[in-house]
């Protein structure tokens, strides 16, 4: 694979995807949500019968819509005549001189696949086209170690949690496809894209030159190496953090395996990644933690922290061994059925027994080399709630509030006006019978959808949190409806309207108003 960039030959590949509509609502128009779903679980059954269903697909752009749907997503080998009317600017040869594809004799066969992106930023549609290793389904078989993996649920995760923020320089560490460094791109001034894989970086210099996205520097290199001395304002990684038996024979992918025992390519960037950064930079990741039979994983990720770095870690899955052996077995392209599946399995839970491991945790870890006298804050949570879209909003929201709050003291915050957020939603049981509620809920529409329980008090003060009164004024109003001490109740509710404040709940009047 030589993924040779000639400009004008990507200019006309991408005048030729734009002359087609190949993006995401147009594919999804194309073959529907079912069959759609069914892909991201590498079923390509459905989309494949409904394409043969269509009536349409001998028209303008439709025709080479579905041309370009068939050979660079569900891997069929297709006629030279075909994909000549489908690629008019690009034509055979511009495909071939791209390393897309190849001639066989059976006719032009893919070499990677070729892929709309879609997402919201802010108000604005982007809409790109990636460039990554086709999966096992199209190879039918396991994949190979260097194998570039494309745009999945983790990566967009992560690439919605990014901080929506200008600043100047940023590091996508394990760039892959690129994703990350191109979502960086749109915010940094400079970006550096590293990994350890030279096929990785050809494609995701390649994805960067079809979207015309400047800017970006690519390095070849193990971890922090490609960048030695340097700092950054934001280390955005998906580092290969999937745990891998070592010594077994086990298929060891570049794109997941760090070539480290347990979780311990968590921990190296837990501790390293930090120390790259500028004062009050932010490191956003993903990673996997172990669960031992004595620690738990969230006092395993306290003791690699360094003692000036804030940290935010939300777990948002857990696997027994068993189950996570499974998921990456089968991800490597080895099914259930086959002895080498077995073989595996019982390596991946020799490994696990080894370190008395007894579940596999997953989540977005959150760093910050602090600059500031505030004190360090450190938030370890388990979010369970079904989360949807870009979080990068909420994320940046969240840590001014908490900087904002942590600056007061209680007195000045009793000063302060604040305000629910506009996603906020209440709910309220009553006994029948009762004018009083039983149960009062307040519900994250955003974020990360948490719930909070509320009584009376708290109730009252979120309710009246229109940033028009004072949280002592209003403190006092509601200890005097109550016909409580405003004294005591003051030292009720503060703590927890600190709290709100770090979830996302409750802003500051001057946030709402600016």
């Amino acid at each position: 694979m030589t993924l040779e960039q000639n400009p004008a030959t990507l200019a006309a590949l991408r005048a030729d995807l734009i002359r087609a509509d190949f993006h995401t609502a147009s594919l999804l128009a194309l073959w529907g949500e079912d069959a759609d779903a069914a892909l991201v679980r590498a079923n390509t059954l459905p989309a494949e019968r409904a394409l043969a269903a269509r009536r349409d697909a001998t028209s303008e752009p439709a025709f080479a819509r579905a041309v370009l749907a068939k050979l660079f997503i569900l891997g069929h080998t297709l006629s030279r005549d075909e994909v000549a009317a489908a690629l008019p600017s690009a034509g055979i040869d511009g495909l071939i001189d791209l390393a897309l594809a190849e001639n066989t004799d059976a006719g032009l066969r893919a070499l990677l696949e070729l892929r709309p992106y879609t997402f919201t930023d802010g108000t604005d549609a982007v809409n790109w086209w990636l460039a990554a290793d086709l999966g096992e389904t199209i190879v039918g078989g396991p994949l190979r170690p260097d194998h570039v993996v494309g745009v999945g649920g983790a990566s967009r995760t992560l690439a919605g949690l990014i901080v929506p923020e200008s600043i100047d320089t940023a590091l996508d560490l394990g760039t892959g496809c690129g994703i990350q460094a191109l979502h960086l791109a749109r915010y940094a001034r400079r970006v550096i894209a590293t990994d350890i894989s030279e096929r990785a970086l050809r494609v995701a210099r390649f994805n960067a030159d079809l979207n015309e996205v400047a800017g970006i520097e690519f390095r070849l290199g193990s971890m922090f190496e490609p960048v030695a001395g340097e700092r950054f304002d934001r280390i955005v990684s998906n580092p290969p953090f999937v745990i891998t038996p070592r010594g077994a024979d086990a298929p060891e992918y570049e794109y997941r395996d760090g070539g480290r025992e347990g979780d311990d390519i968590v921990r190296e960037m837990v501790q390293e990644a930090p120390r790259h950064l500028t004062p009050g930079g932010l490191v956003q990741m993903l990673g996997n933690w172990e669960y031992r039979a004595d620690v738990d994983a969230f006092e395993r990720i306290r003791s690699w922290l360094d003692a000036d770095v804030d940290a935010w870690v939300l777990e948002r899955e857990r696997q027994d061994p068993v189950r996570y052996a499974e998921t990456w077995i089968r991800d490597g392209g080895t099914r259930p059925g086959d002895p080498e599946f077995v073989r595996l399995c019982g390596a991946w839970l020799d490994d696990f027994e080894r370190r008395g491991t007894v579940g596999v945790g997953f989540g977005y870890v959150l760093l910050r080399r602090t600059d500031s006298d505030l004190p360090i804050w450190r938030r370890f949570e388990r979010v369970g709630s079904r989360v949807a879209g870009a979080l990068g909003a909420h994320v940046g929201q969240v840590l001014a509030a908490r900087d904002w709050q942590a600056a007061r003291s209680d007195a000045a915050l009793l000063g302060e006006s604040l305000r629910v957020s506009g996603d906020v939603t209440e709910e309220r049981h009553y006994w029948p019978g009762n004018e009083d509620p039983s149960v009062m809920i307040l519900h994250q529409g955003a974020g990360f959808g948490r719930t909070v329980d509320l009584d009376t008090g708290l109730a009252a003060i979120v309710g009246a949190s229109d940033g028009t009164l004072e949280v002592g004024v209003l403190i006092a109003a509601i200890a005097e409806l109550l016909e409580v001490d405003t004294g005591a109740l003051g030292a009720e509710l503060l703590p927890r309207l600190r709290e709100l404040l770090d979830e996302g709940f409750l802003v500051p009047e001057e946030f709402a108003a600016a």
